[in-house]
C-alpha cells in the first residue's frame, strides 16, 4: 500500500511539471489542477485509513488465534485433569454386592451369608432324646474383604447366629505368583469337604467325621504353593480365637494333585493334622444326626484324658459334566497319658451327584483344591429355571475303640438341591441314621436302632 501511495504522488508531480507555462494563466487549467491535487490527497488519506484498518484486522486475527490456542490448551489440560480424576476416583463394580476399587489397587467389598434351616428328627420315643420339628438360623455372617497394593489382601467375617457373635475369619494374606501366605484365624488343612465353603456343599451338613473330630478355624500362620496341577499347603496353628490363651497348638499339612483328563476334573489329596493338647487336657468326640438344630448326639465318647491327637486323611473326587463323585476317609489317633491305651477312631464318606438341568456342573477351585459354587446356565430371573441336582451319600463314623465306647453312626442320605442363581439355593435332605452302641438307650436298654431325619435349608450369600 505504501508503494502505491508514492506512485500516485509522483504521477501528480509529473503532471504538474508537464503543464505549459502558458496554461498557468488559464484559470480553468489551474482549477482542474487544484481539483486533481485534492483528489490525490483524498486518495492518499484513504490509503492511510485502509492501512490502519488492515493493521487492526491483523492484530485482531493474531489475538483471536492466540486466544484459540490458549483455549485449546486449556481444554486439553481440563481433559487430562478429568481423566486423572476419573482414574483416582473409586470405581464401583456390582457382583452380588458392590465392590469399590480405588487408586493403586485398593478394593473393598462387603460380604455375608444366611443359612436358614428347619426340619424333623424322628428317634425312638423311649430314648428320651428330643424328637420332632425344629428350626434355626444356622449361619448369619457379615464381613468385608479386599485387596491392598503390593499383593496383600484381607478378610474379616463374624457369625451372628444363635444371638451370639463368633469370629469366623480374620486374615491378612500375601500373594506372589503361586505362593500365598496367610496370617490370622482361618481353616487349617483337613480335607476336601471341610475346606470347601458351606455355601457349596452338596448336603445340609458336611460328613459326620468333620465335626466329630473337632475340625475348626484356628489362629495361625500358613503357606500355600501352586505349581500347575500340584498344590502344597501347610501351617502352624494355636487354638480357636474363642479359646485362646490355651496350651493347644497344631501342625497341619495337605497335598493335592488335581489334573484334568479331557473335560473331567480329577482330585487326589492327603492331609495330616497333629494337635498337642498339653498335660491335664481331655478329648471328646461326638456328632449330631445330620442336622445342626438338634443338640442330641447319638454318638458320644464323653471326655477322656488325652495329651495329643494325630489325624490322617485321604480324599478323591471327579467332576465330569453333570456327574460328580467324592470320597474321603479320616483316621483320628489319640495319645493318652501313660497307663492308658491309645484309641483310634475312623470316619469316611462317599457321595455321587447328578444335574438334571442341561449344561450345569459342580464348581471346582483348583487354586485351593476345593469345590466351588454352582453357577446355573439358565438362572431364575433371566428366563431360566436354575440348576437342579440330586445327590446320594454314605456316611460312616466309628467312635468305638478299646475301653472308649462312643458308638457307631452309619447313614444313608439323599439331597435335592435347587440352585436358583449363583447366590441362592434351596436344599432338601433326608437321612436314615443307623446306630450301634448309641448314647441314648431305649426303655428296654437297646442301643442299636434307627433315626430318621429331614432337613431343609434356604440359603443366600453376597
Amino acid at each position: 500500500m505504501k508503494n502505491g501511495r508514492i506512485k500516485l504522488i509522483a504521477f501528480a508531480l509529473c503532471c504538474t511539471a508537464a503543464t505549459p507555462v502558458a496554461a498557468q494563466d488559464d484559470a480553468t487549467a489551474m482549477t482542474e489542477i487544484e481539483a486533481l491535487k485534492a483528489e490525490m490527497m483524498r486518495l492518499a488519506n484513504r490509503v492511510a485509513q485502509l492501512e490502519t484498518e488492515l493493521a487492526a484486522t491483523n492484530n485482531a486475527a493474531s489475538t483471536a488465534n492466540a486466544n484459540a490456542i490458549a483455549a485449546s490448551e486449556a481444554a486439553t489440560a481440563a481433559s487430562e485433569a478429568a481423566e486423572m480424576a476419573a482414574k483416582s476416583a473409586p470405581s464401583v463394580k456390582f457382583k452380588a454386592a458392590p465392590e469399590l476399587k480405588g487408586e493403586g489397587g485398593w478394593t473393598f467389598k462387603p460380604r455375608g451369608r444366611a443359612n436358614i434351616d428347619f426340619g424333623y428328627v424322628s428317634a425312638p420315643n423311649s430314648t428320651g432324646a428330643d424328637s420332632g420339628f425344629d428350626a434355626e438360623a444356622r449361619r448369619i455372617r457379615l464381613g468385608v474383604s479386599g485387596k491392598i497394593p503390593g499383593g496383600f489382601g484381607y478378610k474379616i467375617e463374624a457369625d451372628f447366629a444363635e444371638d451370639q457373635v463368633a469370629l469366623t475369619d480374620a486374615i491378612i494374606t500375601y500373594k506372589d505368583g503361586g505362593l500365598a501366605l496367610t496370617a490370622g484365624q482361618h481353616n487349617n488343612f483337613q480335607g476336601l469337604e471341610e475346606l470347601s465353603s458351606s455355601l457349596n456343599t452338596s448336603f445340609i451338613e458336611r460328613a459326620a467325621f468333620t465335626d466329630a473330630f473337632g475340625f475348626e478355624r484356628r489362629l495361625g500362620f500358613s503357606a500355600q504353593y501352586n505349581a500347575g496341577d500340584l498344590l502344597l499347603q501347610g501351617g502352624v496353628f494355636a487354638d480357636n480365637s474363642a479359646d485362646v490363651p490355651s496350651s493347644n497348638w497344631s501342625l497341619d499339612g495337605r497335598v493335592v494333585f488335581a489334573p484334568k483328563s479331557g473335560s473331567t476334573q480329577l482330585h487326589f489329596g492327603g492331609s495330616i493334622h497333629h494337635n498337642e493338647l498339653g498335660d491335664g487336657n481331655t478329648a471328646r468326640y461326638r456328632q449330631r444326626p445330620l442336622v445342626h438344630f438338634t443338640d442330641n448326639r447319638f454318638v458320644n465318647t464323653d471326655r477322656f484324658s488325652a495329651t495329643s491327637e494325630t489325624g490322617y486323611g485321604l480324599e478323591a473326587a471327579a467332576i465330569s459334566g453333570p456327574f460328580h463323585v467324592a470320597l474321603e476317609g479320616y483316621s483320628q489317633n489319640v495319645n493318652r497319658p501313660a497307663g492308658f491305651e491309645d484309641p483310634s477312631f475312623l470316619g469316611a464318606s462317599a457321595e455321587v451327584g447328578f444335574f438334571f438341568t442341561q449344561g450345569d456342573t459342580r464348581g471346582y477351585k483348583a487354586s485351593a483344591g476345593t469345590f466351588d459354587r454352582v453357577k446355573p446356565q439358565k438362572p431364575v430371573g433371566e428366563g431360566g429355571t436354575g440348576a437342579l441336582q440330586a445327590n446320594l451319600r454314605y456316611d460312616y463314623l466309628d467312635l468305638n475303640d478299646g475301653v472308649i465306647v462312643g458308638g457307631k453312626q452309619e447313614s444313608f442320605q439323599a439331597s435335592l438341591i435347587w440352585t436358583l442363581t449363583d447366590y441362592t439355593r434351596l436344599l432338601l435332605n433326608y437321612a436314615l441314621m443307623s446306630y450301634d452302641d448309641a448314647a441314648f438307650a431305649t426303655a428296654t436298654g437297646d442301643t442299636n436302632y434307627n433315626v430318621n431325619v429331614v432337613g431343609v435349608r434356604a440359603q443366600v450369600d453376597f
